[in-house]
């Protein structure tokens, strides 16, 4: 695996050694009076994939749609257990969000995703297309040693072709039925329920997306990560959420929030209009993954055939 960012900018190479920074050190907190076998928790490798490790890389704020590429991290830990989010990784993920928008000591956005040496190993064992991606452009941050990941072993024609379809069908029906609960409940002048519901929605339409195209997907519900993995596969995906102004932006933010605020929080406030915008985005997301995974599929039948 490389190891070399000089393709970057100065500036951005700053940047990520200061999120390896973070990173370490808050896992270090997280981990200082573990006992029994977590006393060796380790951070074994930290890499860095996605658009900035291929080069492709988009900063365009003055643009349409204001599209900036985020940093994509996969931190891969001795232990699953030390994939936890909540528990080790909670505060890393509250620091890099504080130096990006609060701090400004991060002029571009961080998503990580922690997995276990063997899960690394295992996605690329079954071909899982993003693990394969990882292992084949992605750069190490940090390495603890110069072991190299597994051998990728990837599906053949009609095994990516029935995982497809299986992926496919399966997260399209469940998106839906989200939806239709949220129209439901917008219905009802049910508001936070319907904010809820537009969430889930919008989170299992990335989820069949990335699953469909990669066979793989974090066990994470921020949309604003799985939009940004989403995107880097398919750029029909840009613009579907529109960033013109301080208004929209600010609105898929309330959208990101409702997952806990519009089931916890009694200050969560959205209108039937926020939430009648929302839905007709989310609609649109809807049709452009449909067309996007529908178009996969039909490309690995061919290949399936021939």
């Amino acid at each position: 695996m490389r190891t070399d960012v000089d393709h970057l900018p100065a500036a951005k190479q700053r940047e990520l050694e200061r999120i390896v920074e973070i990173l370490f050190d808050e896992f270090g907190q997280a981990t200082e009076n573990a006992t029994g076998r977590r006393k060796g928790a380790r951070i074994l490798k930290i890499i860095l994939f996605g658009s900035h490790a291929r080069g492709d890389w988009v900063d365009a704020p003055l643009s349409v749609n204001q599209y900036k590429s985020d940093y994509d991290i996969l931190v891969i830990v001795s232990q699953k257990e030390l994939t936890d989010r909540a528990a080790y990784w909670a505060k890393a993920e509250e620091r890099l969000i504080r130096a990006y928008t609060i701090e400004k000591t991060l002029r571009t956005p961080v998503n990580f995703i922690v997995h276990s040496l063997h899960e690394v190993n295992d996605g690329l064992a079954h071909g899982r297309v993003f693990f394969m991606e990882v292992a084949k452009d992605g750069i190490a941050l940090y390495e603890a040693d110069d072991r190299e990941l597994r051998a990728p072993r990837p599906k053949t024609p009609d095994e990516a072709l029935v995982a497809a379809r299986e992926y496919f069908e399966d997260g399209m029906a469940g998106a839906m039925s989200r939806q239709k609960l949220a129209k439901y409940a917008l219905d009802e002048g049910l508001l936070k329920d319907a904010a809820f519901d537009f969430h889930q929605t919008t989170e299992r339409l990335y989820s069949c997306l990335l699953l469909t195209l990669t066979y793989y997907t974090p066990y994470n519900h921020n949309i604003a990560f799985l939009r940004s993995l989403a995107e880097g596969l398919d750029r029909r995906l840009y613009g579907i959420w529109p960033e013109t102004n301080r208004r929209e932006r600010a609105m898929f933010q309330k959208l990101k929030e409702a997952y806990t605020k519009a089931r916890y929080s009694k200050h969560y406030k959205i209108s039937e209009e926020e939430l009648t915008w929302l839905g007709e985005r989310v609609e649109e997301l809807g049709r452009v993954v449909h067309q996007v995974c529908t178009d996969k599929i039909a490309e690995l039948e061919k290949a399936a055939r021939r």
